[in-house]
């Protein structure tokens, strides 16, 4: 009885919402029912669906840290003391945060990595690429402000360093650093932009951006790890006769496969969370615990492990300006991949030999750009083998249009084939 009553009353408040915004339905069909998405994802296409969960999560934690944090040079950093000790459950979305920031990176550099593997960017996926590497961009520029916010020391030293980098740009440069913090130091004026670009302007950004990135993503299709456009094969399957045959609904198949993902994923985090929050320091870094004094500087200045890439191939070229040049560089070649990669198949799957040794020599490249960039940066051997990594990861992208072009090519199969 009660079972009935609560289907009637489900019932009623779907056709009440329905009758008086039609276009929900429809919607929700043409995005989740009726979006039929190639058959063979694999465990890459995980991270995806993770991104949007972090990305939720992030906006969740981030309202309730707001509620107690002051932007305040004098009351920021007992603030944040005062979150984490007196604030009931108060450590707990501090923790949820700064781990989510540094898994929401993994992920969305896990699904770059999958998105250079299989090929997604070539045509028609090129916007849908832009898109989200622009969501890649303003997620940088969110993380480091948000990074400020706790005002310890490396946040401090941490937001000097970074800003006073467009002190390198002639003429302007001096005038433009001081604009962004507001004063000669990061101060009050620097906490008070930094916690309203991050807390209103750049999630409403990221929000927009990913909606774009989803639509553009859904008006294409997905890709696959054959690289097999499903739309341009045989329609008809059991679902539709119109659909393309090698596609099944992303819901309910994928979103119960993602499901699965997620409940994997949240254990992970939650191992974290609870018993390692700070990660051996890659998380949360030591000096971040110490209130920031801008009268004694940490012996070690670098920035949270995902910017160390670039923050490595600044440091290792002697002169700065042209160490802001190469750090801006190495993210703007990324926008122009759909461009310089001329191979005539999407998957790596089906390419040869180079194009597998110049995606893993990027990947380890990039890895090992980040672990010296964590360290001390004092060690000479190191600089050097900084600078041939740097070399390494633009020579991947320089020499692109030839290596894919050269490149022996495996047939692709007509029509999706299951692995």
């Amino acid at each position: 009885m009660a079972n009935n009553i609560f289907v009637r009353t489900a019932v009623g408040v779907w056709d009440w919402v329905n009758a008086r915004a039609p276009a929900l339905v429809p919607m929700y069909q043409k995005h989740m029912v009726q979006y039929y998405a190639p058959k063979t994802f694999n465990f890459w296409y995980y991270f995806g669906s993770l991104a949007g969960l972090l990305l939720v999560s992030q906006i969740v934690t981030g309202i309730f840290l707001a509620m107690n944090y002051k932007p305040s040079a004098e009351e920021a950093f007992a603030s944040v003391e005062y979150i984490m000790r007196d604030v009931e459950w108060g450590w707990l979305m501090r923790y949820m945060h700064s781990t989510g920031a540094s898994l929401f990176f993994i992920v969305v550099y896990l699904h770059m990595f999958r998105g250079l593997m299989y090929g997604s960017y070539q045509k028609p996926r090129e916007l849908v690429w832009l898109l989200g590497m622009l969501i890649y961009l303003v997620l940088m520029a969110e993380a480091f402000m948000g990074y400020v916010l706790p005002w310890g020391q490396m946040s401090f030293w941490g937001a000097k360093v970074i800003i006073s980098l467009f002190g390198a740009i002639p003429v302007i440069g001096n005038g433009l650093t001081e604009w962004i913090m507001g004063d000669y130091l990061p101060s009050d004026a620097t906490l008070g932009r930094f916690f309203s670009l991050h807390v209103i302007a750049l999630p409403l950004v990221l929000l927009l951006l990913v909606v774009l990135h989803l639509g553009a993503l859904h008006e294409v299709g997905s890709n696959n790890p054959q690289g097999v456009d499903i739309k341009k094969g045989p329609k008809g399957n059991r679902w539709a006769p119109t659909a393309p045959a090698d596609g099944i609904p992303f819901h309910p198949y994928y979103t119960v496969k993602d499901i699965v993902g997620v409940g994997v994923f949240l254990v992970v985090a939650c191992l974290i969370i609870f018993y390692m929050p700070m990660f051996g320091g890659w998380f949360l870094e030591h000096d971040n615990f110490t209130q920031a004094d801008r009268l004694v500087t940490p012996a070690h200045i670098k920035p949270v492990w995902y910017f160390t890439p670039y923050y490595a191939m600044l440091r290792v070229i002697p002169d700065k300006l042209g160490g802001v040049l190469v750090m801006f560089a190495a993210i703007a070649v990324l926008f122009l991949v759909p461009w310089l990669d001329r191979a005539k198949v999407k998957s790596f799957r089906y390419r040869g030999l180079i194009s597998k040794v110049m995606l893993g020599m990027l990947a380890v490249s990039f890895v090992w750009l980040g672990k010296i960039g964590a360290g001390p940066g004092t060690d000479p051997v190191e600089t050097v083998i900084g600078r041939v990594l740097t070399v390494l990861y633009f020579a991947y992208f320089i020499t692109m249009p030839l290596w894919t072009k050269i490149d022996k090519t495996k047939p692709v199969p007509e029509r999706v084939t299951m692995p």
